[in-house]
């Protein structure tokens, strides 16, 4: 059967017959799941069954608890995600080109792919297509509401309040909305108006290099160092007239080769495009032709902007100001890095009350530690008091933002939320005597986290940033007093420097440490604070506070390998090491730790 598609528009469907979904980046599929077999099939009928094993094998592992359901059919988006809103194409489209069942097992292993489930079609064999919306979703919550599938077919909530999920999509750099009709019943291809799709455009300016005669594709580009570097080609977008404007300024004015006409940049354009992937714009369509802008202001930096998105109620200023003399790093760098790993940082950031470091001159210049908001702060930004004074606090993106735009460059945060009177995590400053003793650190590192799986713990490791690591124990809140997480981490600390005598120390004074490693944990109490994590920090290399993987602890780490400028692609790249932090932080398991304590 062909799946119901949604049909494209700029406008989002509003009133109580709507609900919302995230639109997820990926690969349309229904899993049609019998007792005999299992199969993943595209929206093109093609067996993706053995280009995702993973989800096949998910599906082998509760037969028994789903085979009453059975013959089953789920209708979703095959996706590899970055965060619950933002799916990663890039390593999709890697997955897809794999041919051997070898490299298709290790991928899946290192980035394991989810089918994002968002409709059933069938239960028990009877169809549920004459079923309203409604109530399919509402039957596939059931189904998927329970942990058998562990995160490999997961259930997409909707949502009634298109405005507060589009903010959310924003903010996670996601692909787009579905709007669905509550009641509309499921219907094959696009003869319908019941689904729609809004798709969160970037807007993006270049000029145009080359117009190719035989597909009628111009290529665009920017300037990046003086040099002109191509993003893609466009076609689609222009006016009839506008279109034949162009092509015939390339055709009469153009230098003609192999059917490919060529000018020097001259006419610049806005363009909408998703993403920009290997240096192609994904799914381009000409806006407007830009008749009186100059190509030299069609630059690399500009273009990493408008594919970031800011929040347009920002005003950046003085993007151009260096902020890293040494390594020419300057505002912008800052602004992009905390823009594109927002969606990741601000989870650690909201309902904290904090203390940020802020340099406006860059991290030569004069710097300030701050912990209450200034009076000239926008509206936007939460006027919230925490024990008689206004603090500062960030809950959005535009207060991410703000802050950054205003010179910060390190956010610190306490052990709790503001709601909370305990402590929410357990964390240990490992602080070796210099970065060319990183090698404590991971020594140490290790050794807590062996300890720490003897007690059941799951706990977490980044880089401080600067020369050492930070190990987190999320734990419920209200769960453990200060005084508790004191005596626990004074125990754990205590036992490793008897373990360990030459290489760590519980020593405060730095000149009595003789080259030891510090463990600290006099660090973690009440009112006190650590830096967040991917947070930048003001050292001369651009440093971030990074979170690891702990197989990633090896003697090839650096305490300089993270930095604003890598961090990004990164996460991309392998995953957020920190992504399971609140469930664990919901679940954790304190019995042994509190017989540890004898509490």
């Amino acid at each position: 059967m062909e799946v119901m598609k949604p049909i494209p528009t700029r406008d989002i469907p509003r009133g109580n017959a709507w609900l919302y979904e995230v639109k997820y980046d990926g690969y349309r599929c229904t899993l049609q799941w019998q007792k005999e077999s299992i199969q993943l099939r595209s929206k093109n009928h093609n067996d993706l069954s053995k280009q995702f094993p993973e989800i096949i094998t998910a599906c082998l592992q509760v037969q028994d608890q789903m085979e009453s359901y059975l013959p089953l059919m789920l209708d979703g988006e095959l996706v590899i995600l970055n965060q619950p809103y933002q799916a990663n194409f890039e390593w999709m489209q890697k997955r897809a080109r794999m041919q051997t069942e070898a490299s298709i097992r290790s991928a899946s292993k290192e980035r394991s792919a989810c089918l994002m489930a968002f409709d059933i079609l069938q239960e028990q064999g009877n169809a549920l297509l004459s079923t309203p919306l409604e109530e399919r979703k509402n039957i596939l919550k059931t189904r998927l509401s329970h942990q058998l599938f562990k995160d490999k077919i997961m259930y997409v909530p909707s949502y009634s309040d298109p405005d507060q999920l589009w903010e959310n999509i924003f903010t996670h750099l996601g692909e787009g909305m579905i709007a669905k009709r509550k009641h509309s019943t499921y219907k094959q291809g696009k003869q319908h108006q019941d689904w729609y799709k809004i798709k969160n455009w970037r807007s993006i300016s270049g000029f145009l290099t080359a117009y190719d005669g035989d597909n009628d594709y111009f290529q665009v580009g920017v300037y990046k160092n003086n040099h002109i570097i191509s993003i893609g080609k466009c076609k689609h977008g222009l006016s009839q007239k506008d279109f034949s404007i162009v092509k015939q300024l390339f055709q009469t004015k153009g230098k003609l080769e192999n059917k490919t006409y060529t000018l020097p940049p001259a006419i610049c354009a806005t363009i909408h495009s998703l993403d920009l992937y290997k240096q192609e714009l994904r799914e381009p369509a000409f806006q407007k032709i830009l008749a009186h802008a100059r190509p030299e202001e069609m630059t690399w930096k500009k273009l990493e902007f408008a594919q970031a998105m800011f929040p347009k109620e920002i005003d950046i200023t003085n993007a151009d100001k260096l902020f890293w003399e040494g390594i020419n790093y300057t505002k912008a760098d800052l602004l992009l890095h905390i823009r594109q790993i927002a969606p990741y940082m601000l989870p650690f950031l909201q309902q904290r009350a904090l203390t940020i470091i802020r340099a406006p001159d860059g991290v030569e210049g004069e710097h300030f530690f701050q912990k209450h908001l200034p009076s000239y702060a926008p509206p936007f930004m939460a006027r919230q008091t925490h024990q008689g004074k206004e603090i500062i606090t960030c809950e959005t993106l535009k207060d991410l933002i703000w802050l950054t735009n205003h010179g910060t460059i390190e956010f610190h945060t306490p052990f709790q939320s503001l709601t909370a009177r305990t402590p929410e995590e357990i964390v240990f400053d490992l602080d070796p005597p210099n970065r060319d003793r990183f090698d404590l650190a991971i020594h140490a590192a290790l050794n807590m986290k062996h300890v720490f799986d003897e007690l059941q713990l799951t706990s977490f490791v980044k880089t401080s940033g600067n020369k050492g690591l930070q190990i987190y124990i999320p734990i419920p809140s209200g769960s453990m007093t200060y005084k508790q997480t004191a005596l626990f981490t004074e125990a754990i600390a205590r036992t490793l420097e008897n373990a360990f005598p030459a290489l760590f120390t519980t020593e405060r004074l730095k000149e009595k440490r003789k080259g030891r490693l510090y463990i600290d944990y006099v660090q973690h109490g009440k009112g006190k604070t650590i830096i967040t994590p991917y947070s930048p920090r003001k050292t001369a290399e651009a440093t971030i506070a990074m979170p690891l993987y702990w197989e990633e602890l090896t003697n090839d780490l650096s305490p300089k390998s993270f930095t604003i400028k890598n961090a990004v692609e990164l996460v991309k790249q392998r995953g957020c090491p920190w992504r399971a932090y609140e469930a664990v932080k919901k679940s954790q398991n304190l019995t042994e730790i509190l017989t540890f304590l004898g509490t």
